[in-house]
């Protein structure tokens, strides 16, 4: 797909490569991008606390991973029959109570491992409104349902989404110096704020990113989705039934601008084999024990070795 007028987007200094080690964190964009990693079978990890849409959020799990906090009762709470986490998203709630606190638990410790070796940082950042707990006076990830009245809805300016991310970067890099952050702001309006309400929270977004990245001397860039989903795709076409939501079109065309500044021209053409065996693999035969299916499942099984030689992580 091409348009006229196209929103530049430079080179990376860091490009993903299939030995790279990737990490993807934030909104529900970021879980968008990450199976489009998976699917192309790199390296990655999306969002082990599931979705967290915003930055003190995504500050406070690589801080309590990073130092692999152990999470106790006193972290929980029961709501609606079930056992939850005010810091990871409900995704990891339970019946259980030992079950929530043991996933949680591992999943820390598993994520600590994951930042100290990664070699890419993807933070897909969606909101700058926040929820602050009146019991607690603290930030939550997710408010689980809790009644509203629980909560005081708060805009984070500027100064506060800059420390965050400051913070995100400065824990990383004590123990991974050579990690490369890309920060991106997600091109998920989120309505339910108002319109007024959601532009004012990205512009504080894009404007903490930019001024982080000015201030940073480490390796961080900016990836434009959400300018890419404003400019480039401004038409309804490109939304979800919700009109909220970029549909697919809208998705595999920003991850091909993606890969166009990040992805390095030997993995360009890995993903392209991993694509013809993905695609062989959904395949479904009218007759599965024809001679031709047999034999088009023998030449997939030498792709997939092939492609397993040049990289062992794969798996299919």
């Amino acid at each position: 797909m091409q348009f006229r007028t196209q929103i530049p987007v430079p080179k990376s200094n860091s490009p993903i490569s299939y030995d790279s080690e990737i990490v993807s964190l934030g909104s529900c964009f970021a879980v968008n991008m990450g199976e489009k990693f998976n699917y192309f079978k790199f390296q990655n990890t999306i969002n082990p606390f599931g979705i967290l849409f915003h930055p003190v959020a995504l500050s406070r799990f690589i801080d309590y991973s990073l130092n692999e906090k152990e999470f106790t009762e006193a972290d929980i709470f029961h709501h609606n029959e079930r056992w939850h986490c005010f810091d990871a998203h409900s995704d990891l709630s339970s019946n259980s109570k030992e079950a929530l606190l043991e996933n949680l638990n591992t999943t820390i410790k598993n994520s600590s491992q994951r930042l100290k070796k990664a070699s890419h940082l993807i933070l897909t950042l969606g909101t700058a409104w926040v929820y602050r707990l009146n019991k607690t006076n603290s930030l939550v990830a997710n408010c689980h349902k809790v009644p509203q009245k629980e909560f005081i809805k708060e805009l984070l300016p500027t100064s506060e989404i800059k420390e965050a991310l400051s913070n995100i970067i400065r824990s990383i890099t004590k123990v991974n110096p050579d990690i490369s952050f890309t920060f991106t702001v997600s091109p998920v309006r989120h309505i339910k704020d108002g319109f007024t309400e959601n532009q004012w929270s990205k512009a504080n977004l894009i404007t903490a990113v930019h001024e982080t990245i000015k201030e940073s001397n480490k390796n961080t860039s900016y990836f434009p989705s959400y300018e890419i989903m404003m400019d480039e795709l401004r038409d309804y076409r490109f939304y979800a039934e919700d009109m909220i939501h970029p549909n697919q079109i809208a998705i595999d065309y920003i991850w091909e601008r993606f890969c166009e500044s990040t992805i390095t021209e030997d993995a360009l053409k890995t993903m392209k084999e991993a694509d013809a065996i993905q695609k062989g693999s959904q395949h479904r035969s009218f007759n599965p024990e024809s001679d031709q299916h047999k034999a088009f499942l023998v030449k997939l099984e030498q792709k997939i070795i092939a492609l397993q030689k040049k990289h062992p992580h794969i798996v299919f």
